[in-house]
């Protein structure tokens, strides 16, 4: 690795973040598929970019929300990954203590407040954050992010209207893969870009390759800066795709094959990783290093996580509000 100013390692740092999540989401589906991890598991392989190049621009304060897909979110805003495995395996050394699994995740403490089962069920949440955070003056920001099948969900477009009335500090995310579950954009609405809606509700909106890291930072910064100065909240939608099915195990034939190998040549770690290497900031081995050493910390999360007890049987109705 060339030599060390601070832009370099931050960008250095990208990648290895990216690789982190795609080495981490690998292993929990060779976990899930042996039958360590049980129930419904739904994987962002493809999709890394939006939530590595959104919270690269936060602090720890900053508050982040998620939905059923966001191993990947919780990882960017720097979850252990000791903890996040053992809370998908259903172990007592888990988050929630293997109460929530793999769709109800939170991190507390590093900012990532929840996910959720419920398509868009976080973005009234992420309202309130925001709401709670101007009216303390703490110049924190709240990230939500969701798919394109939460824009046609009543809350959204109530969470738009509030949120700008408002001037809640608030930036939207949303992670654009063409597909609701099963169902391609084209055949849940006729609005091609759900950033339109922002426009209704007079929410600056962005456009973004949701698979170029540097792309999603440029416009998350944008909205940042806005949100952070009082202006309010902002909507950045970011073009992406999943390379996985909805769920694990999910035989995905309502998309062709040939546009699941068109979106792999676009996969964000190896087209961010070309990057890196033409402007000679990495080399080969040092892409490949970056990568061995992201596998490496994912296998010693999972020993940690698999060696964990179970929760006990008394626990199951304690940390829960009647």
């Amino acid at each position: 690795m060339r030599p060390a100013g601070k832009n370099t390692r931050e960008l250095v740092s990208l990648l290895q973040r990216m690789w982190l999540i795609r080495a981490f989401e690998e292993k929990v589906s060779a976990l899930y598929a042996a039958r360590h991890i049980v129930g419904l598991l739904h994987l962002g392989i493809g999709q890394e970019a939006v939530a590595v190049g959104a919270c690269s621009l936060l602090s720890r304060g900053d508050y982040v929300f998620g939905g059923h897909r966001s191993h990947g979110h919780a990882i960017a805003k720097g979850a252990d990954i000791g903890r996040l495995l053992a809370e998908i395996a259903g172990r007592a050394a888990g988050y929630c203590r293997g109460k929530g699994g793999s769709m109800h995740l939170a991190a507390p403490d590093c900012g990532f407040i929840t996910a959720t089962g419920v398509v868009g069920g976080t973005i009234p949440l992420a309202l309130g954050a925001a709401f709670a955070a101007k009216e303390r003056k703490q110049g924190r920001v709240a990230v939500v992010f969701f798919g394109d099948g939460a824009g046609q969900t009543g809350a959204f477009h109530e969470s738009l209207n509030i949120a700008s009335l408002w001037k809640l500090p608030v930036i939207f995310v949303c992670e654009n893969n063409g597909y609701a579950e099963f169902t391609p954009l084209s055949s849940h609405t006729l609005v091609e870009r759900l950033s339109k809606h922002a426009k209704t509700y007079r929410i600056p909106g962005f456009v973004v390759d949701g698979n170029d890291v540097l792309g999603v930072r440029t416009a998350v910064a944008k909205a940042l800066r806005g949100a952070r100065a009082g202006k309010g909240p902002a909507f950045v939608e970011c073009l992406t795709y999943r390379l996985r099915g909805h769920y694990e195990g999910d035989p995905a034939k309502y998309r062709e094959l040939s546009e699941l190998a068109e979106w792999k040549k676009k996969d964000p770690i190896a087209r961010f990783a070309r990057v890196l290497k033409g402007r000679k900031l990495l080399s080969d081995a040092e892409i490949g290093a970056i990568e061995g050493e992201a596998r490496a910390l994912v296998e010693k999360a999972a020993e940690f996580a698999l060696s964990s007890p179970w929760p006990e049987a008394a626990e199951v109705a304690t940390q829960v509000t009647p």
